[in-house]
This record gives C-alpha cells, sequence and structure tokens, in this order.
C-alpha cells in the first residue's frame, strides 16, 4: 500500500474514533483540539511515521487551504453590521487597536530571541500568531453563564481578524526578496492581492446571494442545494484570486461578506414559503464541511509540524510562545479596552482567550511554500506556540468560563442598582458562532 493510502487510513481512522467517543470526550477536560493534535503528533515522524510532509505536501496544503476558506466565507457571511454597532465598542476595539498592537509586539519580542530572521520575517511571525481561533476555547465563548456582550465580542473578533490580518500578511510577504510576491513589489501586491481580490470577492458573493435568493423566491432551489450553492460560490472566489495571482483568502473573506449581506438585503422583499424552516440555514453545510476539515488540519499540523517541532525545542522557543499567548496578546487587549468601563476580570478574560489556531498554521505554511529563509525557525516558533495554545486554552477553558461566571453573577448581584458594563445588551442578533460545528 503506497504511503499517501495509509495517510488516508490513518486520518480516517483518528477522525472515526473520535466521533464515535466525542460525546463522552466532550464531558472532560479534553477537547477535540487536543484530542486530534495529539494523535496527529502520535502518527506523524516523530513516533509512527505514517504522516509526512516529504511525501504529503501537495494534499496537506489544499486541505488546510480549503479549511480556512471555508472558515473565512462562513464566518464573514454570519457577520452584520449590527454586530459591530449596539454593544459593538468591544470588537471595535478589539479589532482596530488590539490587532494592530498584537502584531506590533509579537513583531518587537522575536526580534531579540530570535536573531537569525530579518525584520520582515519577525514581522510575519508577528502577523501569523495574531489572529485568533475561537473554535480553540468554544466552551469560553458559548457559556451562557459568560456576559453576552464578552461572548459575542469574543465571537466576532475571531471571526474578522483573520481576514483583516491577511492585508498585513500579503505585504510583509512582499518585501522579503524571491517570494511569489515579492516581483509585484508592495504597490503590485497592494493592487493584485487587496483590491483586485477584494472586488471579485465582491462581484463573486454579491451576485451569487442575489441569485440565490432570487431563485428562491420562484420556488426554483431545494435548501439542500442552496447550501452547495453557498459552498461553490467560496470556491469560485478563491479560485478567481488565484488566476489572477491575487490573494484567495482575502477574495473568500469579502465574499462572504458580500453573499450574507446580499441574502439579508434581499430575503425580505422575496419571502416565500420556500425559504428554510427556522431561519436561513445556507452557511450550514459550509460550516460542517469547514469544522471537519479544520479538525482533520489540526491533525495534520500535530503530525508534520508541531511533532518534529517538539523535537527541536529550546527555551527560547517555548519563551516566545509562552509570550505570544500572555504579553503579547493580553496587553494590547487591556490597552485597546482602556476607558470603556470592563472590570480588570473582564478584561483579563478576554485577553487569555485569545487561541492561535487553523489561521496561523496555514499562514506558516504558506511561508513554507514561499521558501523563506528562515522557514526553519519560523515554523517552529508557530508550532510551539498553537501547540501550547491548543493545551492551556482547551484545558482552561471550561474551568475559567465557570469562575468568571460566577464573578460576574456575585458582582452584578452586589452592584444592586449600579448597572455593569459587562451586563449591556449587545446588538440583538444572532451571535456569530464560535467556528464550524465539529471544532473544540
Amino acid at each position: 500500500m503506497s504511503s499517501g493510502a495509509w495517510t488516508v487510513v490513518a486520518v480516517a481512522g483518528v477522525t472515526a474514533a473520535y466521533a464515535l467517543g466525542s460525546r463522552r470526550l466532550s464531558t472532560t477536560p479534553v477537547s477535540s483540539a487536543m484530542a486530534f493534535t495529539g494523535c496527529g503528533v502520535l502518527i506523524g515522524p516523530a513516533v509512527l511515521d505514517i504522516v509526512g510532509i516529504e511525501h504529503d505536501s501537495a494534499a496537506l496544503t489544499a486541505l488546510l487551504e480549503a479549511a480556512l476558506t471555508l472558515v473565512l466565507f462562513t464566518d464573514a457571511m454570519t457577520v452584520r453590521r449590527r454586530d459591530l454597532a449596539t454593544g459593538g465598542f468591544l470588537p471595535d476595539r478589539l479589532l482596530g487597536i488590539g490587532l494592530p498592537l498584537s502584531i506590533a509586539a509579537g513583531w518587537l519580542l522575536a526580534w531579540p530571541l530570535f536573531p537569525g530572521l530579518t525584520a520582515w520575517e519577525l514581522a510575519l511571525v508577528g502577523a501569523i500568531l495574531a489572529p485568533t481561533d475561537a473554535a480553540l476555547g468554544k466552551s469560553a465563548m458559548s457559556d451562557p453563564r459568560v456576559p453576552a456582550l464578552v461572548r459575542e465580542g469574543l465571537n466576532v473578533e475571531s471571526g474578522l481578524n483573520d481576514g483583516m490580518v491577511l492585508p498585513f500578511f500579503v505585504v510583509f510577504l512582499a518585501a522579503i526578496p524571491g517570494t511569489s510576491y515579492a516581483h509585484e513589489g508592495v504597490a503590485g501586491t497592494f493592487w493584485r492581492a487587496l483590491l483586485l481580490s477584494s472586488a471579485l470577492g465582491l462581484l463573486v458573493g454579491g451576485c451569487g446571494g442575489w441569485l440565490l435568493q432570487a431563485s428562491r423566491a420562484r420556488g426554483w432551489v431545494e435548501p439542500e442545494w442552496g447550501q452547495i450553492q453557498a459552498l461553490a460560490v467560496a470556491v469560485v472566489s478563491y479560485e478567481l484570486a488565484v488566476i489572477t495571482d491575487g490573494s484567495g483568502f482575502i477574495a473568500a473573506w469579502v465574499s462572504g461578506f458580500a453573499f450574507g449581506y446580499a441574502l439579508r438585503r434581499f430575503s425580505a422583499a422575496t419571502a416565500t414559503a420556500t425559504e428554510p424552516e427556522g431561519g436561513d440555514n445556507t452557511s450550514e453545510f459550509a460550516e460542517e464541511l469547514g469544522g471537519l476539515l479544520a479538525s482533520v488540519s489540526l491533525m495534520l499540523f500535530g503530525a508534520v509540524l508541531l511533532g518534529p517541532a517538539l523535537q527541536h525545542l529550546t527555551w527560547k522557543l517555548v519563551l516566545y510562545a509562552a509570550l505570544s499567548l500572555t504579553v503579547v496578546r493580553m496587553l494590547p487587549v487591556a490597552l485597546s479596552l482602556l476607558g470603556s468601563g470592563l472590570r480588570p476580570p473582564t478584561v483579563a478574560y478576554i485577553g487569555w482567550f485569545g487561541p492561535r489556531g487553523l489561521a496561523s498554521v496555514v499562514l506558516a505554511l504558506l511561508v513554507v511554500e514561499e521558501h523563506v529563509p528562515g522557514t526553519e525557525t519560523m515554523g517552529r516558533v508557530v508550532a510551539a506556540t498553537v501547540g501550547l495554545s491548543v493545551l492551556l486554552h482547551g484545558v482552561s477553558a471550561v474551568a475559567l468560563a465557570g469562575r468568571y461566571g460566577a464573578w460576574f453573577r456575585r458582582t452584578s448581584a452586589a452592584a444592586g442598582r449600579r448597572e455593569l458594563r459587562e451586563g449591556a445588551v449587545p446588538a440583538e442578533s444572532p451571535a456569530l458562532s464560535a467556528g464550524p460545528g465539529p471544532t473544540p
């Protein structure tokens, strides 16, 4: 049997085994991210050597890119403007102030620890590790004991910051000689990867959403095929941007916004008896598929990145990973929330739950594909940070959500008529989901 066939058997076997015990594991501190990542280390070259980047690189890259594309599209699709309006000061501050500060902090703290990297490679490290992944701390961001303002703020932040970090990533990559973006220069990259890709995403997503709603109004669309159409729009947006030498991820992210907006914009005028019961479930299939691919991606991350990195751990890697999850995240969050009226326990809770996940892994592998000189060091830094995040955020999510929820309940009762800012009711709209279904 070929090595590729053994890889498929191993990945499918682990996925099936987790599915059989998923409900039982959900009652333990072991998150699905921990289970998939740990099994990935086991089947990787560090232990059983079933999966390796040398003979599975093309399939691995395709799977990871597909997972991130779907996550970007569906996250953007479910965001509404009113999520950022009433009570939206939290994601506004986290994204507008906290995200750029996190990139800068990650850049600066990496400088003394990894002197072998150039300034732009260090900047890439900061950008790669800036986006958060709500799925890795799902309990902390969905526990009803946590105030709705905090839950929805963290979810909206996670749904948007992976897309917002992409322009920083491609510009930093364009500044490094020898990469595919370098021959275009920063100006050319800005045109193709940012402007052209965004325009393609707006066109494809907007037209796709309008056509779907128009077809629904005429009773032409089965609900299941409406969900398939959303998946097709995400794929077309991504591939058109790739064909034009742009950024498929930026196109998919923008397309998700346009697709979701078009569906909502025309749904009221074209509502019919053919609309799905219980609300619009157009993104359901894409979310479920994206969630499955994200879980498998974490397994492959454990195999090809984390396992080998564990064999070459140094005190600098461990220190930077710890700083990335604490100082690099928590200090910018605290600065962005100055004057917001939120209490210190809330600021600490928001600062801690900034787990690193799928977006960081995919961006790191894109750097590997670009043959950046400092790839080996950068890969180990990302692997150590994401691995530590999977462990610490997974273990702490349920316990800290309970403790913070209990604090909020006690403080609200003691405050009496003095209203806590944390208790403000956010916009009346569905909260952005904490990532696709199967992910932790």
